[in-house]
């Protein structure tokens, strides 16, 4: 059928490219286009009098990947990592060390912000070649076009819009092209799509009606056609166009182009020798690219946390230099106390204003303390978390054998949320299930047909079916059976793939049973295979026809006229097809909430009773109609759908309306169910992660009873289980009010239910509660009120499944999965939620969650590809939160306190020492100690200890899953942990201070009769203060390896390696020599080695005592463990399955 387009000269307003489209005045009918392009196959002008040629400007086929060039690197890249608050707050120290007279060096401060910057720099400097590299490579490649009808071979990069491409098979097409002809007399050609979704199936493309014809590059050469699409949208799984083909004075032909019309560059072509096709988007415009943006950032609670920590040290710094500024003006407002006679002043600095030397003091004693804030704790943190993100690629228990796949790590940004989640929302099929369909049984208006049924141990020989309740169907029934069995041979997009050509001969009939069936949907397969064995075997699609063998071994042959494509907001799908008899039907399975309301005849009530029953049972149901129609209705539906898809605006909507108008007034044929296993230790892991004190969720688009059967299958309900029904069913027989509040009283009737951990999973001693809800009552609960109080029924809502141990929500549209994780992600408690499923419908609610798991299954990669984190199987997520979450959370705890508990130790003598030097802003160590503390001295053993720590061995986590909860809800960062840590060392610096103070007091002369000064001073207390926060961090670690003995040992050689040196040696470069023999001075002296032992034991005394009386009076879970397991077997405390030496680590290969 073709249309009419507007063919009036100088008519231009359907080809402007990214401009707003509007009508011709003169053109009566046409619709309203937004953001739509016109391309000009083989950039060949149209006919005189069709339209107006605009040629367009559009980007090449250059794909750019790479953040930066050569000249722009230096500045962006600065400018970036300026905007991190912490590297500009140091910039401004440093700033501020230039410009005035600072009592340190501008070094102190520039060289380890240099250091963090420039190593920074580096990785993504490096990072950056590769991706250039990567670029070119891709960019050079060749490519052949047709040019004048000959073929041409250039480089990719020069592909232009609108030309003609020849791609051969196994070669990747290097666009977004519009498919126009192939080899294969059908039209077709099949593609994967491993690299875009990671898809392996073949996939089937169709050429258009009117160009696959062309077979040579002269016809495809001579092509007159345009093609107007929408602008670039980076959604692989839609497009939308249309194409006028013209020929010589007839009107052009106007055909829609879809998705299977369109050929995705990174795609490969398979089984097909070559293809034509037509660029249509280029480069930085394809649809590969432009899925090229990352996904929104996502924050951890340890992040949140550090920064909350990092304002209270902020505000103790300023509160610091404040003090100090205001006593010593204080101290210099005593006579002589100003000027001392040693230090007059010059008659400018006498006349300069108060409260410019005042706010010139306020900085410099900024810069004296600004040590306390850790400019190198992001870069540790940076390290820890891109190192630590390997023990999961590496983890050999998380490499699944049968699909060959191991774990993935997205993003390392959040390895730590992995020990805190509170609630886990999960879809079901093909996450909990295997999404392996084995046909089970189809009932046929009241009769049930098993296939290949058993009887005392044999398979009944050409059982084609048996019937399971009554006598076989009379004449009528038999042709409505073989009516249902031709629709499920008829009704899907399945392939078929053989060892025969798809153009050469057949196999015989018999042998046409052996062809493999392929298809994006399991369900199809099992749909198909199941009817197979019931007779009647689906062959093949050629030239647009299906050929089926039925019972009789004869080839049935169908025109395929129309396919309803399933879409998961109607879930059905139809065809519409003629037999060689020319009757025309339309064929339509779907679930039977979306097929019984279309229905006015068929026998429903027994169909219903046996769906209702296979899914109490677990099954997975769908329904079959059928409706004949006139030659009148088929043109009618025809035209409809043309109108539909030729539109460029709302195409989809327009589509669903249509569809809406020819799927009604049904004749309901029967009903089939499939059989989807539960996951091998799916069971298993619920359980677990119940007792882990987390809340599981299944978020599914089943229906109520099979969803409810898998549930409790896999152990989320119990026998013991009381269900609670929220659905569209209860909420007709009564008001949403009365329901929600009688599900509230019902929970709260039990007041130890109001009192009980939300956390608390499952319980013994009191009554648990399962909630079920569909859709349409989610809906009605978060759609406001007309008096705008929309938000009473859902903290209602929340309180009731807060109330319940599991909560199934079943009948969900993608959308509304995410509609539910956010609506726990933001109620009051802030909990910390995870979403895993493994399909495109799930990718809403993994991007909403606080942390998204895709599961690497059968129904593509979307969910994988867009997850923060990716599992083989669903039982992997026991060991990836129970195990390495814990130690991720564990780990980076430690990591954050330690860096704020070792500055405090560093900066609070600085602080105290004002006092004794008159606030002159003296320091109290040498610049490089100032410089190397926490880039050298204190850095490698809090990075080893992030990276290898495991405070209890992995066989317990796993076999003990309460142990998660001690780490729950931020337990190791939370407010009182963090003021422990801080006062500890407040103290630990007092110590340190006063301990050297009083010994110098009464040791001022050495043996030799020379007397300590503050250089000397100031080593000591440094000295001790390095020792006892790395010892401090040796107490705290539970996991010794050889790699952490030489790390902290080492470190503390390194520090007395490096004080002799730079005391033993004279300097030529430095200005000043008054570190010259200070250390090996102080070493000298009996009183500073016994000072030095002393300080450290007094220092690291309360935190040990704290322990111990705190393991024995309160001891966690953890604690308790840990006390059983060195009871138990001291000799295997060092051994564990996560292993981990890092020379194990570092000898086996990561998978890819």
């Amino acid at each position: 059928m073709s249309f009419r387009v507007c063919g009036r000269t100088g008519c231009v307003f359907h080809h402007m490219c990214y401009m707003v489209f509007t009508s011709c005045p003169q053109c009566a009918g046409e619709e309203n286009w937004v953001d739509s392009r016109t391309i000009y196959v083989g950039h060949r002008e149209p006919p005189p009098g069709a339209e107006a040629y605009i040629p367009q400007r559009y980007p090449d086929n250059r794909i750019v990947s790479s953040k930066y060039t050569f000249w722009n690197f230096i500045p962006k890249n600065l400018f970036e990592q300026f905007r991190r608050v912490a590297n500009f707050y140091f910039l401004i120290i440093f700033l501020v060390q230039l410009i005035i007279d600072t009592p340190t060096s501008p070094v102190t401060s520039g060289l380890p912000l240099f250091f963090v910057i420039t190593v920074t720099a580096i990785k993504q400097g490096y990072e950056d070649w590769l991706r250039h590299k990567a670029d070119n490579a891709m960019n050079q490649c060749p490519v052949h076009f047709i040019q004048h009808g000959k073929l041409v071979r250039k480089q990719s990069r020069k592909l232009r819009v609108g030309d003609i491409v020849m791609v051969k098979e196994d070669e990747t097409f290097p666009c977004d092209l519009i498919f126009l002809s192939s080899n294969r007399g059908d039209g077709t050609c099949h593609v994967t799509t491993a690299s875009l979704d990671g898809e392996s199936s073949h996939k089937t493309h169709y050429a258009v009606q009117d160009t696959k014809g062309f077979h040579t590059e002269e016809d495809i050469g001579g092509l007159h056609a345009t093609i107007e699409c929408e602008q670039p949208q980076p959604d692989l799984y839609k497009f939308v166009g249309r194409i006028n083909v013209y020929s010589d004075l007839n009107d052009p032909v106007v055909r829609p182009l879809g998705s299977e019309n369109l050929l995705l560059r990174g795609a490969t072509l398979k089984n097909t020798e070559k293809i034509f096709g037509v660029a249509i988007y280029t480069g930085m415009e394809t649809k590969m690219a432009l899925n090229y943006q990352s996904k929104s950032q996502k924050r951890s609670a340890v992040e949140k946390s550090m920064n909350a920590f990092l304002i209270v040290y902020l505000c103790i710094l300023i509160s610091k230099a404040l003090i100090n500024t205001v006593l010593k003006y204080v101290w210099q407002s005593e006579p002589f106390r100003d000027e001392p006679w040693y230090n007059q002043k010059t008659e400018s600095e006498r006349q300069r204003n108060l409260f410019l030397r005042a706010f010139t003091d306020f900085l410099a004693f900024m810069v004296l303390f600004n040590y306390i804030i850790p400019v190198s704790m992001y870069v540790t943190v940076e390290m820890q978390k891109f190192l630590g993100s390997y023990f999961i690629t590496w983890d050999e228990d998380m490499f699944d054998e049968e699909t060959g796949e191991g774990p993935l790590v997205n993003t390392s940004d959040l390895n730590e949320e992995l020990g805190q989640v509170e609630y886990i929302f999960t879809d079901k099929t093909g996450t909990l299930t295997e999404n392996n369909m084995e046909f089970k049984e189809c009932c046929i208006e009241g009769h049930v047909y098993v296939p290949h049924v058993i009887c005392n141990g044999q398979v009944l020989p050409e059982s084609s079916g048996i019937d399971m309740i009554d006598s076989s169907p009379s004449v009528n029934g038999r042709e409505r059976e073989e009516l249902f069995f031709r629709a499920l041979c008829l009704c899907h997009t399945v392939q078929v793939k053989d060892d025969d050509s798809v153009d050469g001969p057949r196999k015989s009939p018999d042998g046409g049973k052996s062809c493999v069936y392929i298809s994006s949907s399991p369900d199809e397969v099992a749909l198909v295979e199941g009817v197979q064995r019931l007779g009647f075997t689906y062959l093949r699609l050629k030239d647009n026809y299906m050929e089926v063998l039925n019972r009789e071994n004869h080839v049935e042959r169908f025109e395929l006229l129309e396919i309803l494509s399933f879409d998961s907001v109607r879930r059905r799908m139809s065809v519409i097809v003629k037999s060689a008899t020319g009757e025309i039907y339309l064929f339509c399975k779907g679930a039977d909430s979306s097929i019984f309301p279309r229905v006015i005849e068929g026998k429903v009530d027994q169909i219903r009773a046996r769906v209702e029953r296979n899914a109490v049972e677990g099954l997975r149901t769908l329904c079959v109609a059928y409706k004949r129609l006139i030659q009148e209705e088929y043109e009618g539906i025809c035209k409809l759908l043309q109108a539909a898809k030729v539109a460029l605006q709302d195409r989809e909507k327009k589509l669903a309306e249509a569809y809406e108008q020819i799927e009604k007034d049904l004749i309901l044929l029967g009903a089939t169910a499939v059989e989807d296993r539960l996951q091998e230790k799916a069971a298993d892991t619920i359980e677990a992660l119940q007792k882990a004190g987390i809340k599981v969720w299944v978020l599914t688009g089943d229906k109520m009873e099979t969803a409810a059967a898998t549930c409790y299958a896999c152990k989320l309900f119990r026998r013991n289980t009381q269900l609670l029904e929220l659905t569209t069913k209860r909420i007709e027989e009564q008001s949403l009010h009365d329901v929600l509040f009688e599900l509230s009283k019902t929970v709260l009737r039990h007041s130890g239910s109001l009192t009980r951990d939300n956390l608390s999973g499952l319980s013994a001693d009191m009554q648990d509660y399962g909630l079920i809800i569909d859709g349409a009552a989610l809906s009605l609960i978060m759609k406001p009120r007309e008096d705008g109080s929309s938000s009473n029924y859902r903290e209602l809502f929340l309180e009731i499944c807060r109330s319940c141990s599991a909560v199934l929500c079943c009948r969900m549209a993608p959308l509304q999965k995410a509609q539910i994780v956010k609506l726990i992600k933001f109620s009051k408690e802030h909990p910390i939620t995870l979403a895993v499923g493994d399909g495109a419908n799930d990718v809403s609610m993994i991007l909403e969650a606080h942390v998204g798991i895709g599961v690497i299954g059968k129904e593509g990669r979307q969910a994988a590809r867009n997850s923060d984190y990716a599992i083989p199987k669903f039982k992997h997520l026991k060991k990836m939160l129970l195990v390495h979450g814990h130690f991720y959370y564990i780990r980076i705890s430690e990591l954050v306190q330690y860096f704020f508990y070792k500055n405090v130790c560093f900066i609070f003598p600085q602080f105290l020492y004002q006092f004794f030097c008159g606030f002159s802003q003296q320091t109290l160590y040498d610049t490089a100690y100032l410089t190397l503390y926490n880039i050298s001295f204190t850095s490698l053993p809090i990075l080893l200890y992030s990276l290898m720590e495991q405070h209890i061995g992995i066989d317990v986590l796993k076999r003990d899953p309460t142990l998660y909860r001690d780490v729950a809800k931020n337990a190791l960062l939370r407010w009182r942990v963090f003021i422990y840590w801080t006062l500890l060392g407040l103290f630990d610096a007092l110590v340190f201070f006063f301990g050297a103070y009083f010994m110098f007091e009464n040791t001022t002369v050495t043996s030799n009769g020379q007397i300590f000064g503050n250089w000397t001073f100031g080593t000591l207390v440094f000295t001790v203060m390095v020792f006892t926060v790395t010892l401090k961090l040796a107490l705290d670690t539970h996991y010794w390896t050889w790699i952490n003995h030489f790390v902290i040992w080492g470190s503390l050689l390194f520090y007395v390696v490096f004080s002799l040196l730079w005391g033993g040696v004279i300097w030529p470069f430095l200005n000043y020599q008054r570190m010259y023999y200070v250390f090996i001075q102080m070493l000298s002296s009996g009183p500073a080695w016994l000072a030095i032992v002393l300080l450290v034991t007094i220092s690291l005394l309360p935190d040990v005592l704290k322990k111990v009386l705190c393991r024995q009076l309160w001891p966690t879970a953890t604690e308790r463990v840990q006390r059983g397991v060195k009871h138990k077997a001291p000799v295997q405390a060092t051994q564990s399955s996560d292993g981990p030496l890092l020379k194990d680590l570092l000898r086996r290969p990561r998978r890819s």
